[in-house]
């Protein structure tokens, strides 16, 4: 009998800005007492909402359900200008926990549309992200969500076309969206930089990589989680027999495993590695208990808190204050 195993990718699982997101709650959280209002979801895991919650977090959809006076934190995702200004008339205490990659592309719609540029958002309509970043210019910003749409965006001048994406989208589908845009627009501007995120590139090369020798492969997070979802994509076109996106070890389906030799596990960026962790001790009780690690890249930056949460916690250290 061939032997079962599992490949497991690397990177997987938190990227900066999700740990920094999730740890400013923690944070805030400690520094302030509950409850903390946090705006949407503050990354896209049931379980990490739901271990904040039972912590003191509350979950609101907008800033006027968040009581005048109290803290509200801003999600990895980004907001709109008109949040903030929402924000700031009704007297809440902000916390910014945009992921400083998106803020990047928020300053690049806010640069190509003071040129007076149409701007093409690459993402899909309806995600926070995208919300937040339209929000920056919303006269200059038309959303295509694959190339299949691009024959519908209209420009004033052809000559002055920039194009932006979401950050957490599949790199292939979005340079194939560029591609289409291009021979539309010849002299379509690029960003000064890549805009998908480095930790959603680095997760999705570590899928294609492992994905090949995969009869099955197994992405933890969750269905609202744009970068997971895109590694369910990647996996299948890369080459794996099946590939099946999972919240956590409980929802794993054992029928998915017959005639399965080779597993392969990964994670969306917003899904602590503790979910992993107990997939892997499910598969081993299922007889998958030899694990072989595929890894692609290494990972090491960090973000610091964002700078309202650092002011107060370096007021709470000094001397004076105590």
């Amino acid at each position: 009998m061939t032997e079962r195993r599992v490949l497991l990718a690397t990177p997987r699982g938190y990227c900066a800005g999700v740990d920094r997101a999730v740890i400013t709650v923690e944070k805030a959280l400690e520094q302030y007492g509950a409850p903390v209002y946090v705006r949407k979801q503050i990354v896209h895991n049931t379980h990490v909402v739901r271990t904040l919650e039972e912590r003191g977090a509350i979950f609101v959809e907008d800033t006027n359900e968040v009581p005048a006076g109290e803290i509200v934190v801003f999600s990895a995702h980004g907001v709109s200008p008109m949040v903030h200004e929402d924000a700031e008339r009704r007297q809440l205490k902000t916390i910014d926990a945009t992921c400083p990659l998106v803020t990047k592309v928020h300053k690049e719609a806010k640069r190509f549309a003071a040129e007076d540029r149409d701007i093409v958002l690459i993402g899909h309509t309806g995600h926070e992200e995208v919300e937040g970043t339209s929000g920056e210019a919303p006269e200059h910003i038309q959303v295509v969500e694959s190339p299949d749409e691009v024959h519908k965006v209209q420009v004033r001048d052809p000559d002055k076309v920039s194009w932006l994406s979401q950050t957490t989208l599949s790199v292939d589908e979005t340079t194939q969206t560029v591609d289409a845009l291009r021979e539309r627009f010849p002299n379509l501007l690029d960003p000064p930089s890549d805009d998908i995120c480095y930790a959603t590139s680095n997760r999705q090369d570590a899928v294609k990589a492992m994905a090949p020798q995969c009869d099955l492969v197994i992405v933890v997070g969750s269905d609202n989680s744009s970068n997971s979802v895109r590694l369910v994509e990647v996996a299948l076109d890369a080459g794996a027999g099946a590939a099946y996106l999972i919240d956590s070890a409980t929802l794993l389906d054992e029928e998915w495993l017959a005639g399965v030799n080779t597993v392969g596990v990964t994670s969306g960026a917003s899904v602590p590695d503790l979910l992993v962790r107990e997939l892997l001790d499910r598969l081993a009780t299922l007889g998958y208990d030899s694990v072989q690690e595929v890894q692609t890249a290494d990972e090491s930056l960090t973000f610091s808190l964002p700078k309202e949460l650092r002011r107060d916690l370096r007021a709470e250290s000094t001397p004076e204050s105590r």
